[in-house]
């Protein structure tokens, strides 16, 4: 099986490399190699490719910045991901779109399903719904989009590595506690993605780890694994705040819980909870 990887270089996508079967044949791409502000090198590619599965784990993350960088945002987070679903449309071979928590509002109080209602309040998430709409009109049935939320790995920057370098640096953290959602080990979706190619999978699904936890709930795991596997000498003071005294460019989701139930299901999957994933992660550190 020949596999195309966009995004090789950001978490999951490195993930994905590392992780990848014996079976597939893995073609990854990144960053100059591929510009997806000017994605028609891209699309060549593919077409020489001529892979059974692309996958589409590349975009413009930066929350904060899109608010700003608006053109480029939906440049990468939409554009580029049309022309992808064009190409793969005639090529007529199959595509994973990697989306968000941050198409929903977060108002809920109850995990979001698959098929509930989008409302992105940021940038970012607007245009990653008009990716996920792009492939889903374009390729209609014959798509996977798998959203995941709070990412992160041993490879990159993320809040876990943040964290880690900020408990050595500050006197104490106030991190927020009225933000509620999962974190996700990118090893793990990584492999569910890999289980769900080889399944032939279609549709939307979620994935991240189980459990649910506030910002600040994270960081205090972080600081306490950083403790007990010896990266953290010195503990520090981690105060809750609420997200009023932390205020950002881009308005986050309050409630980010992704119901993960049936991508769990079709994989046949045994959720492992994020705390287990977590120091899973701080070991390929240490």
């Amino acid at each position: 099986m020949k596999v195309l990887l966009v995004g090789s270089n950001g978490q999951l996508g490195w993930e994905l490399c590392r992780t990848c079967p014996e079976i597939v044949k893995l073609t990854a791409l990144d960053y100059p190699d591929i510009d997806l502000c000017h994605p028609d090198s891209l699309i060549e590619t593919i077409k020489q490719c001529a892979p059974d599965w692309v996958i589409n784990s590349a975009a413009f993350t930066a929350v904060d910045k899109a608010e700003n960088e608006q053109t480029k945002a939906f440049q990468i987070n939409h554009l580029a991901v049309l022309r992808i679903a064009e190409s793969v449309k005639k090529l007529n071979i199959r595509l994973v779109q990697i989306s968000t928590d941050f198409i929903f509002d977060g108002y809920q109080s109850t995990p979001y399903l698959p098929d509930s209602t989008p409302n992105p309040e940021s940038v970012y998430g607007i245009t990653k719904l008009e990716g996920e709409r792009s492939v889903l009109e374009m390729l209609k049935e014959n798509v996977l989009i798998i959203r995941t939320a709070w990412l992160y790995s041993s490879h990159g920057n993320n809040f876990v590595k943040s964290i880690l370098r900020l408990l050595k640096e500050k006197e104490y953290l106030n991190i927020v506690d009225d933000q509620i959602g999962t974190p996700c080990w990118a090893d793990g979706l990584a492999k569910a993605i890999w289980i769900a190619i080889d399944k032939n999978l279609k549709g939307i699904f979620h994935w991240t780890d189980a459990g649910v936890a506030s910002w600040y709930d994270f960081a205090v795991a972080i600081q306490e694994e950083g403790v007990a596997c010896g990266f953290i000498n010195n503990p520090i003071p981690i105060n809750p705040i609420p997200t009023v005294e932390y205020p950002t460019p881009a308005k986050r989701p309050p409630y980010s819980v992704l119901d993960k139930t049936a991508f769990w299901k079709a994989i046949q999957v045994k959720p492992l909870h994020w705390r287990i994933q977590l120091r899973s992660m701080l070991k390929e550190l240490n």
